[in-house]
């Protein structure tokens, strides 16, 4: 392997995902590889926004937010752009997860309830069977 360009199962490899996958991101534009025949090459730079796309799928961006946010890295602006749009971004997303968080929390404790009055009902109808037979 070497450390300039990873051929398509050595990124696999690197980043646990399928050659599909890298396909996929290539065919949306979010990954430039260096084609030699039907070879690809990807640089330091792919495995850096492969690594961008992975973690901005984990925390629920889009692939259209991820690639405005990756298109911003390449202004002549030391990447404020695109980090305050990044933390812009990334700020609506966490009111969204700790919103679907709640609703989460508030199903597990209904259902609980629900499962801690259907054990009592079993153990109920258990004893009423036991003391007629």
């Amino acid at each position: 392997m070497t450390t300039d360009t990873l051929n398509i199962r050595e990124m696999c490899d690197a980043f646990e995902v399928t050659p599909r996958t890298l396909r996929f991101y290539e065919a949306k534009e979010l990954l430039f590889p260096i084609r030699e025949g039907q070879k690809r090459l990807f640089t330091k730079r792919d495995r850096a926004r492969l690594k961008l796309i992975l973690r901005g799928k984990r925390f629920g961006f889009s692939l259209e937010e991820i690639r405005q946010l990756l298109d911003l890295y390449h202004m002549e602006d030391g990447q404020v752009a695109q980090l305050s749009k990044t933390y812009e971004m990334s700020r609506v997303h966490l009111a969204d997860m700790e919103a679907q968080k709640a609703e989460l929390d508030e199903a597990i404790s209904e259902l609980k309830q629900q499962m801690a009055w259907g054990k009592a009902k079993l153990a109920e109808l258990a004893e009423g069977n036991s003391v007629a037979a």
